[in-house]
């Protein structure tokens, strides 16, 4: 059955207005051209067949961000199904007591004013944070960024990747002291 045609310019208009940021959002997390493009059309497709429960309770952009995500974390499903590239995370060294039980710093980072003068640090932290992502393996990059900057729930994380909540902390530990240390090189330095 073919979409109406009210449907069907409704989600044109969405994927004018929002085709972009969702294509830059996916590939953020999938560091994968054409499977960003595929998700993002994935994400399209599940919102013109469920158009109609679309309340409006949030923005169409959030609506879709949210739309997105699940078929992001099911593109990592079945990656995880299909090859198991039995990256684990990277014995670099002692973290010197740096993390609490709760897996939060002991001494956490100085916070800095927001000045003008200050947002040149910004852009170059962000940039060095890029890099010291781009420096992780691809699977502890992966599940950094889910994890971190997309608040995804642990228990869902380790279904995705096969882990255990105990191997999940450990993995999330050292990509944190690995990122610190990176940061300190690379940006404080």
């Amino acid at each position: 059955m073919a979409p109406s045609p009210d449907k069907a310019r409704l989600v044109e208009s969405w994927v004018e207005e929002y085709g972009d940021q969702l294509y830059r959002y996916a590939l953020l997390r999938v560091r994968n051209g054409p499977a960003a493009e595929d998700l993002v059309q994935e994400a399209f497709v599940a919102a013109l067949k469920s158009a109609d429960s679309f309340r409006g309770d949030s923005s169409a952009r959030t609506w879709l961000t949210g739309i997105l995500k699940h078929k992001i974390m099911d593109y990592f499903r079945d990656l995880a199904k299909s090859a198991s590239d039995g990256t684990g995370p990277d014995d670099s060294g002692s973290f010197g007591g740096a993390f609490d039980e709760t897996r939060h710093w002991k001494v956490p980072p100085k916070a800095w004013p927001r000045t003008p003068d200050k947002e040149a640090d910004l852009s170059a932290l962000r940039e060095a944070l890029g890099k010291c992502l781009d420096g992780l393996p691809e699977r502890q990059r992966r599940i950094f960024i889910l994890r971190e900057t997309d608040g995804i729930d642990t228990g869902e994380l380790c279904k995705v990747f096969g882990l255990t909540p105990t191997n999940l902390w450990v993995i999330l530990h050292r990509i944190r002291h690995q990122l610190k240390n990176c940061l300190e090189r690379n940006w404080i330095g």
